[in-house]
């Protein structure tokens, strides 16, 4: 698995403001940590099982994070850095990724988490299958007045000759990527 992380803190790459809500779409963050029978509220899951499990897994109380937004799609369009994996499909996803604890509003450890993170995702088997993890400004709004901090998107896409095939390289690649995770929150 291919496996990296970026730091994105300019003053316009993405942001995230927690609690959110789309409102033209009624789309809007659910705390799952707190509340995991939420998670049945989340479009996506009903969807992907495999999302589902993920979310369920990042948000239990034994994990060090918690979610705050996802989506999955496929595309037949590569960029040329995704050429090695020749294939014809991506499926992918992003989930934005935070801490549960003060460690929230500390870049170190966001930077520390997602070297080892990387770290311990380039030592599984090789799969056509790529993450990123990209550290970047949120705020967080609860309890008021707020607090700016950091979080992490991590984008996983699994590569196929079509879409199921690149589905169930995504959903390998999701499995070990929450093991991975697992780990870290053990530590």
């Amino acid at each position: 698995m291919e496996a990296d992380f970026a730091v994105e803190l300019g003053a316009d790459d993405e942001t995230l403001e927690l609690p959110w809500a789309a409102a033209d779409s009624g789309l809007r963050y659910y705390d799952l940590k707190r509340h995991p029978e939420l998670l049945v509220s989340v479009p996506e899951t009903q969807r992907v099982p495999a999302l589902s499990e993920f979310l369920a897994a990042i948000n239990l109380p034994a994990s060090i994070l918690e979610t705050a937004k996802c989506d999955t799609w496929c595309t037949d369009e590569m960029n040329p850095e995704e050429e090695i994996f020749g294939a014809a499909c991506k499926f992918g996803s992003y989930v934005d990724l935070l801490f549960s604890d003060e460690r929230r509003f500390a870049f170190p450890e966001h930077e520390q988490f997602a070297q080892r993170l990387t770290h311990l995702l380039k030592q599984v088997p090789e799969i056509p299958a790529a993450a990123e993890f990209l550290i970047r400004r949120a705020n967080y709004r609860q309890p008021p007045p707020g607090r700016d901090g950091f979080y992490i998107t991590f984008y996983l896409f699994g590569y196929g000759e079509d879409e199921p095939q690149a589905r169930q390289r995504w959903a390998i690649g999701l499995k070990l990527v929450e093991n991975a995770i697992r780990q870290l929150s053990a530590a």
